[in-house]
């Protein structure tokens, strides 16, 4: 009992301990707002690249794709753990607007979808601005739902001049210019014939948040597309196909069985037309199929673990000068203890509760103090903004809204407990160093 009450005292009494209550504070409360923004962060980037391409992918990055999808897709729709499939036209094209007279061409990457079965996989209707509700008229411009239409991404929208609504005539039309390829990856057509070019009429906005995506993607219909790039005739082809898997379906497990699925369809298909082009396509899960894109931001967060570390490390040696400081200046109650018979052990236990009763209460003061500045962090950024012009993160290259606010429990306890770790890591060699105090010496006449 005498070791928790001197632990309280000292806690309260010496004044060189709240310079060490205040320093482990104020390492708690910038990990804790911190790691909450940064795992927010890279929580919601991640989910944005699952929303995007579903469970899993089969396709290849070659622009020539491959054949017999339609066939594979009827026997993924048999399977009672797949929920849909959508087939996916990618490609690049030279764009440029009919009636703007800016004689200049654009690059783009394109992507041919069919709407209602892409929305069932993706959360591709989710970024739409107008046909949320309704994604299977996505390419319907509502002012003739007859024209073809065409879904542009955000950022590429603005360059374009579409600012939201349908603007004029001049800004809403497209001209798209494809080179079709053979299925041997040779130039489908020679001469003044080379390219084909189809007018598309703009029908909507996506805003999926990837900046990459939503800067250079426009979205087609996927007949449209499959002309355009030359993947109709003798055979169809297609890209990818994105899969998504029904609920409590994992989708390691799920993406484990379609491989297998793949590989027996590629055996059954080993004598036909193209079949070469079918041992090119891999299949993979969502995190390896975005992993270029999902692996920096992941090397960003174990970067920032990496230096709060180190901020672990300076704090140890803050808790250990002070505890020398407050061992140095208590040998005389740490000889009067030993001398009625205290032990080492109960010694060392004594300054180690008072190092975690320091570590407890930087903990919670520093996560309260977190929890309330996280609360308001996106008011302080909007107030910053309006009166100074500074953000933490410019919208037009960061793909956010909100900046993340939620501590999440799991976070709060890894940093609550790591604070306690520390101060007990700072206060063990000072602590055994009082153990071992010789009573008889800390004692002396000439002491007292």
């Amino acid at each position: 009992m005498h070791e928790i009450i001197l632990a309280v005292r000292y806690l309260l009494r010496r004044h060189i301990t709240y310079f060490a209550v205040l320093a482990v504070t104020l390492c708690v409360f910038i990990v804790a707002v911190v790691m909450t923004v940064m795992t927010g962060l890279v929580d919601e980037f991640k989910q944005k690249n699952h929303n995007f391409v579903g469970d899993c992918v089969i396709g290849t990055e070659s622009l020539v794709g491959f054949p017999y999808y339609e066939d594979f897709v009827k026997i993924l729709g048999g399977c009672d753990y797949v929920e849909a499939v959508s087939p996916i036209i990618k490609s690049y094209a030279l764009i440029s607007q009919t009636g703007v007279e800016t004689g200049r061409n654009e690059g783009v990457e394109i992507m041919g979808i069919e709407p209602g079965k892409h929305g069932k996989v993706t959360g591709f209707s989710g970024t739409l601005s107008y046909n949320k509700d309704d994604v299977s008229k996505a390419f319907k411009p509502v002012y003739d739902p007859n024209l073809a239409g065409f879904v542009a991404g955000v950022e590429l929208g603005r360059r374009l001049g579409i600012q939201g609504g349908y603007g004029t005539a001049g800004t809403r039309v497209l001209a798209v210019s494809c080179f079709p390829l053979t299925a041997k990856g040779t130039l489908a057509r020679a001469g003044t014939d080379l390219v084909n070019t189809k007018t598309f009429y703009y029908s909507d906005t996506s805003q999926s948040g990837l900046v990459y995506v939503d800067g250079s993607m426009i979205y087609l219909p996927f007949e449209q597309a499959q002309l355009l790039c030359g993947m109709s005739e003798p055979v169809k082809r297609a890209n990818w196909l994105y899969i998504k898997f029904r609920p409590g379906v994992k989708f390691i497990t799920g993406c484990e069985k379609v491989s297998l699925l793949w590989r027996d369809f590629v055996k059954e298909r080993s004598n036909q037309t193209q079949a070469d082009l079918l041992d090119k396509v891999t299949v993979q899960n969502w995190k390896d199929y975005r992993r270029a894109f999902i692996a920096p931001v992941e090397k960003e967060q174990v970067m920032m673990t990496v230096m709060f570390g180190l901020v672990g490390i300076t704090t140890v040696f803050i808790i250990f000068v002070v505890f020398y400081m407050i061992i140095g200046h208590k040998s005389k109650d740490i000889g009067v203890l030993k001398s009625i018979g205290v032990s080492n052990m109960s010694v060392m236990r004594l300054f180690c509760g008072f190092a975690f009763l320091i570590g407890l209460l930087s903990s919670c003061v520093g996560l309260f103090g977190g929890w309330l500045f996280l609360l308001e962090i996106n008011k302080i950024e909007g107030w910053l903004f309006k009166h100074f012009g500074f953000q933490l993160w410019d919208r037009t290259i960061y793909a956010i809204g909100d900046i993340p606010n939620r501590m999440g429990f799991g976070v709060a306890a890894i940093i609550a407990l790591s604070a306690i770790i520390v101060c007990l890591a700072g206060a063990f060699l000072p602590s055994r160093q009082a153990a071992k105090l010789n009573p008889v010496e800390t004692l002396r006449v000439s002491q007292i």
